[in-house]
């Protein structure tokens, strides 16, 4: 019998229970699968003894609502969801998105904006003498004073504005049984200092060994000072050498202590063997159940962390750089529970983690002294130390592929390509061609051009194409049609217009006209987001470009669908605020033919008359600079792959 964790008071009736240790409030409809933080914290606490229950999506104005379960006998616990709430509703243009994937139905609107906020204000308001504790991803990376996309402001740190005791940050397992231990001995408080992987306020630096940040009224007065601030909270996020780190808000200070130390593989087997129902509660089958879970439901976590280091990717800040792996006889064990499940159909959709090829550490060194300060592992170069060994995944991937019931068994998620070749490894792409592709293969070069993808902390173009040879060298071998998906992603810190006129030629030269268009969204906690909004990159202190005005942005995107009729005025203009009018003609070399600039909702034929008389392409020093016009930009559909794995 499936038996999900305590949701309504009927379910407490049910299990004998008079009250709660702890009640959850979640921003997401619950959905009982590991690869949802709410239910992952629920069942781990139910393990350790402790009585849960969720309340999911409640009315936030209306404060009875989060009185249902009654008062909790430990503490009430508050997450914004899987994503942090503002990137959940709004596209990198600020719009808002007509789905929400993490709601009943896809539905709209059944969390509020900034949703730990408002979540652990009701839940103070209900229950004053409680202690509240914060989590998830929207809390752990707006745990220092950050940058806020969406008003444009620099903001308080999560944890000064909720008015919480705690905030968890990172995956939080390990913290929240200690959290709950020490509110069950009555020792709380007194234990705060000593727990690993939380923050919390203090009128005094409890400690000697700190490093302190510049406060949260600097870092919102001058830029300089929020990039050495971010510098000095990015280099210590390692579980071994990082230092507690303090910022001061106004007249107190806040306590980031060491970053928990990764799980080991018994305790990520532990987490991940738990009894999850790997369903949506039955309470929204009336509305089609949960669209986030039909990508996870038969896909298997089978490693934490990233060692990729992609500067625009949170993972870094809240999973860490130390890959965290389960064993191969857990994941086999979970992929046999699928295959009891009626609704299987023979197929898993994914094995993997952030990045699915990272099975293991980097090197040895980071199991005792962790990852490197100041250097990173993948990219732009590999390190000369970095383990680049296949065999333990694909040995994995088979043993899965053999199992009696399973047809098929994808790789979907982010597959560092660069990673490969650092392998010199041809056998692994052919079995993963093989095997493991479903008709197209997903990957994120993001861009082309050497300035940006050192930025991004990517490999450059040259390892993409040359993968790119591999694949399809493989597949032709194997009489398979199989298509290498690239993403990419405009408007990146970095990335000037000619820059994106390179990805453009770039697209054009290999027959690469993406459907979709990823603008850069700067998401709090990132290295991107910080350069963002300094214009500085904090880990060597120089300036860097940034696209900032719709505008600009606007001329990036279309660039990158330059063959779409409406974003012609766009391109047009771009390509003469370039001086590159050479791409502007009829030639095998151009992005779009002549015409006027005459805006995007008329369409004009290509007259013949440009082609007599006239050379293919302009020269490109017949430039003039196009005057800009400001208007709203246009909207395209976005990813939000900001907390995946590239």
């Amino acid at each position: 019998m499936d038996r999900f964790l305590v949701t309504e008071p009927s379910d407490m009736k049910e299990r004998g229970w008079a009250e709660l240790d702890f009640v959850l409030i979640s921003g997401d409809a619950y959905v009982d699968h590991p690869s949802f933080a709410p239910a992952v914290i629920g069942r781990y606490l139910e393990s350790k003894g402790y009585r849960v229950g969720i309340i999911d999506q409640p009315d936030w104005n209306d404060v009875e609502a989060f009185k249902k379960l009654g008062k909790p006998r430990l503490a009430s616990l508050v997450t914004a969801g899987n994503l942090d709430s503002m990137l959940n509703k709004f596209t990198a243009a600020k719009k808002i998105r007509r789905q929400d994937d993490y709601s009943p139905g896809g539905e709209s609107g059944h969390r509020p904006d900034r949703a730990t906020l408002v979540y652990a204000n009701r839940m103070k308001e209900s229950y004053s003498d409680v202690p509240l504790i914060i989590g998830g991803i929207e809390a752990s990376l707006r745990r220092f004073g950050h940058y806020d996309y969406w008003s444009d402001t620099v903001r308080r740190s999560i944890l000064v504005d909720s008015k919480a005791d705690v905030l968890v940050y990172g995956m939080g397992e390990l913290q929240i049984i200690e959290l709950a231990d020490a509110l069950d001995q009555g020792r709380f408080k007194e234990s705060l200092p000593s727990i690993r992987g939380i923050c919390y306020m203090a009128k005094e630096i409890p400690t000697i060994d700190y490093v302190e940040c510049p406060s949260y009224e600097a870092i919102k007065a001058d830029k300089m000072d929020f990039a050495d601030a971010f510098r000095i909270q990015y280099d210590e996020q390692d579980p071994f050498y990082g230092r507690i780190v303090v910022q001061k808000h106004g007249d107190r200070y806040l306590i980031q202590n060491t970053p928990a130390l990764p799980l080991t593989q018994d305790e990520m087997d532990d987490v991940y063997n738990l009894p999850y129902t790997r369903k949506w509660h039955p309470k929204y089958d009336d509305k089609g159940g949960v669209p986030a879970l039909s990508e996870v439901q038969f896909s298997l976590v089978s490693q934490r962390g990233c060692f990729g280091s992609c500067s625009f990717c949170a993972i870094t800040n809240h999973q860490g750089r130390i890959i965290q792996n389960r064993s191969h006889e857990s994941l086999i064990d979970e992929a046999y529970k699928m295959i009891k499940m009626d609704n299987f159909k023979g197929y898993i959709h994914d094995v993997g983690g952030p990045t699915a090829n990272f099975r293991h550490l980097a090197c040895d060194k980071q199991a005792v002294y962790g990852a490197c300060k100041g250097r990173t592992c993948a990219a732009p170069e590999p390190c000369e130390n970095l383990n680049t060994n296949h065999d333990d995944y694909i040995a994995l991937l088979r043993k899965l592929r053999k199992l009696k019931g399973v047809k098929k068994v994808f790789v979907r998620s982010g597959l560092r390509y660069d990673y490969v070749l650092a392998d010199n490894n041809k056998d692994f792409v052919r079995e993963l061609c093989e095997f493991h592709v479903s008709g197209q293969l997903k990957v994120a070069p993001e861009h082309v051009s050497k300035r940006v993808t050192n930025m991004m902390g990517k490999a450059g173009k040259e390892e993409f194409l040359t993968f790119k040879s591999w694949f399809e060298e493989a597949n032709k071998k194997l009489g398979k049609k199989q298509y290498l998906v690239p993403y990419f992603m405009s408007s990146h810190p970095g990335c000037a217009l000619e820059d994106a006129i390179e990805l453009a030629e770039f697209l054009r030269d290999h027959h690469m006209y993406p459907e979709q268009v990823q603008d850069f969204i700067p998401t709090p906690g990132s290295l991107s987001t910080c350069m963002y909004y300094t214009g500085i990159n904090p880990l060597d202190g120089k300036p860097v470009y940034v696209a900032k005005k719709g505008r600009d942005k606007a001329k990036q995107r279309a660039l990158m669908q330059f063959k779409n009729i409406e974003n012609y005025d766009l391109v047009k203009e771009a390509l003469i605020e370039a001086n590159r009018r050479d791409l502007i003609g009829f030639g095998p070399e151009c992005l779009i033919p002549p015409r006027p600039i005459s805006g995007n909702s008329k369409r004009i034929s290509q007259s013949s008359k440009f082609r007599n008389g006239k050379r293919d392409c302009e020269p490109r020093n017949q430039c003039r600079t196009a005057k800009r016009r400001s208007r709203d930009v246009t909207k395209v559909r976005t990813s939000n792959k900001s907390f995946g794995g590239r």
